[in-house]
């Protein structure tokens, strides 16, 4: 599905009370391929950060506050991130807006609704999920691997990638489109074989959707206050992570 492309005006302007506030997005690498070309050409600069700040959460809020920081002008930030292993707690909005996805991680974003990543979270909640960008960057359990032989013995590399992965059964593979699907498929099989003799993980494929991208940008600037699926974190404030528990939002316990 492509990203419908909405006006240069609806973009830019803003429901916040400040007309015009410039719109700029900050977004995980992992999302490259359904923000890169649609937010450029409509005039919205995308800053890209780097997918082993996952393998860090600790990390993350910091390098992130360091890129919005480096905004002078108060604008609407539009983050690719969801909670992130509470990468986002701590981050702060200056001057600016900050609009969130209220998700747990960016699969949900690259599945399109909280719907669908909940789907197949209660069918099978033990599932690692692999991504072109993971592939790339080489953040998946074989490269792990790898890289704890050439730091350690095998019995120790073995009992560190044993206790991080034996509880998962599933990898699944997501992929944007058709195209990118097939053109990943001989790595993200490389993996899948791996996994499966070394843990007896199953092997499954879906094709994402940028549903929720599309919504995300779409909607920045109308947002008023949080909703179901986005953030709304105003000047001066701080992501939160009670702001991501969907059961407190909906009254549940």
């Amino acid at each position: 599905m492509e990203l419908a492309r909405p006006t240069r005006l609806k973009l830019r302007r803003s429901s916040l009370g400040r007309p015009d506030m410039p719109l700029v997005a900050i977004a995980c690498r992992v999302l490259e391929s359904v923000l890169g070309s649609y937010l450029c050409g409509a005039g919205i600069p995308l800053i890209l950060m780097e997918y082993g700040l996952h393998r860090t959460p600790a990390l993350m809020a910091s390098a992130l506050q360091q890129e919005i920081d480096r905004l002078t002008e108060p604008s609407i930030v539009i983050l690719g991130y969801g909670l992130c292993g509470n990468g986002l707690v701590g981050l702060r909005a200056r001057q600016h807006t900050l609009i969130v996805p209220r998700a747990d991680d960016c699969i949900t974003l690259l599945l399109g609704s909280y719907k669908r990543y909940a789907e197949e979270f209660s069918t099978e909640p033990g599932t690692y999920y692999l991504t072109k960008g993971w592939l790339a960057s080489g953040s998946h359990p074989l490269r792990e691997y790898q890289e704890l032989l050439e730091k350690y013995d095998q019995e120790t590399a073995d009992w560190v990638i044993d206790q991080q992965y034996h509880n998962y059964q599933r990898l699944v593979f997501i992929a944007s489109n058709q195209p990118e699907l097939d053109a990943c498929r001989a790595q993200a099989l490389e993996v899948a074989s791996f996994c499966r003799m070394r843990w007896g993980f199953r092997y499954e494929e879906r094709i994402g959707s940028t549903d929720l991208v599309n919504r995300l940008v779409n909607e920045a600037c109308q947002l008023r206050e949080s909703t179901d699926d986005f953030l709304l974190i105003p000047p001066g404030g701080e992501i939160k992570q009670e702001a991501f528990w969907r059961g407190l939002r909906e009254g549940k316990q």
